[in-house]
């Protein structure tokens, strides 16, 4: 019989969250039961609770950022044991059979990645997120947690850390790399750190400088506030790369123009509006424009260790789970330095 287990649900959208009692599958055989430490609160989670994408599965547990420990493990499983403590990211399965799972980029499964919460598994069963004391999932899409990390810091790495790390490694910053970040929030912020471990020069362009010291904290050389009068004037062609992690629509040409030959842009927000660019944008000194979804499980795990070894975790409130809903509209107002946790033992 599936295990009951506790958790926070909202019946719709944009309902408070409320204690709920869930099912949690029996093991398969390659199946890990995990429980739940910690759990990240991550702005698409905001965006699934309250609709605001469309398609939401209700009730809904969000979270998928988890980090705990293993309790259970199938009878085939060999990767993980009873007492490691791991992580569960943005999804949950795949059919590891297409060309894009084989190639370990399991979020572009061609037959659909089964996300952690609000979707329903090739069994026809819907996922429940991390906002819960317990989760069954299957091995493969279970990372190990390095030791000595701090536990909460890390968690929100299983979101924000692979959504940032992958378009940094894969246009290749590294030494003198100019790397610009668009926004210095819950991604932003991670996004400068790894940036900086890979010896980048990162410069943070953000509305104001009210974050500036942060900034500079996390491993930026500069800081530019965009809301000025003439801020990006004197920027034009100076970065390689810029990664976007603002959720909401901004003036892609503007900083489309930052780029110098060749450069890209790399937008990780997804606002609900559309996204506008002009071709000139793009034809001048070929600048491209891209979007980026996290990473599969081999590069996140890369990540992870990455992190581990060059002491970077997410900046974080840890809260209890009575207080999700007013941390909700922190997040929406900017309000959270950088990423809100959910201890989960304080789960009804």
């Amino acid at each position: 019989m599936p295990t009951t287990v506790s958790a926070l649900s909202t019946p719709k959208a944009g309902a408070a969250f409320e204690n709920a009692r869930i099912e949690r599958r029996d093991l398969r055989p390659d199946d890990v039961r995990i429980d739940i430490s910690f759990a990240g609160i991550c702005h698409s989670d905001i965006h699934q609770a309250r609709d605001e994408w469309g398609g939401a599965i209700f009730p809904l547990t969000p979270g998928h950022e988890i980090i705990g420990t293993v309790v259970e493990i199938g009878d085939a499983v060999t990767e993980h044991a009873v007492g490691d403590v791991v992580g569960v990211g943005c999804f949950v399965d795949s059919c590891l059979a297409c060309p894009a799972c084989q190639d370990g980029e399991e979020q572009f499964c061609e037959k659909g990645v089964v996300q952690t919460y609000s979707d329903t598994g090739f069994d026809g069963e819907v996922t429940y997120g991390g906002y819960s004391d317990q989760v069954v999932v299957r091995d493969h899409f279970v990372v190990k947690i390095p030791d000595g990390v701090d536990l909460a810091g890390t968690t929100p790495l299983l979101c924000a850390g692979i959504t940032t790390y992958a378009p940094l490694k894969r246009h290749g910053v590294g030494e003198g790399s100019r790397v610009g970040v668009i926004g210095l929030g819950g991604l932003g912020h991670v996004a400068v750190k790894i940036a900086a471990a890979l010896g980048a020069e990162v410069t943070v362009l953000s509305r104001t400088d009210a974050k500036k010291d942060d900034g500079l904290a996390f491993g930026a050389t500069h800081y530019v506030a965009t809301g000025e009068d003439g801020a990006l004037d004197d920027l034009a062609a100076g970065f390689d790369l810029l990664v976007n992690t603002v959720g909401a629509a901004v003036p892609i040409d503007d900083f489309l123009g930052l780029l110098d030959r060749g450069g890209a842009m790399v937008n990780l927000g997804a606002p609900s509006e559309s996204l506008e660019v002009g071709a000139f944008s793009l034809l001048t000194f070929r600048r491209s424009l891209e979007g980026s979804m996290v990473g599969g499980l081999p590069e996140t795990q890369e990540m992870l260790d990455f992190c581990a070894e060059h002491g970077i975790t997410a900046t974080v409130e840890v809260i209890s789970a009575d207080q999700v809903d007013e941390y909700y509209e922190k997040v929406v107002d900017g309000d959270v330095r950088y990423r809100a946790v959910i201890d989960t033992s304080t789960l009804a």
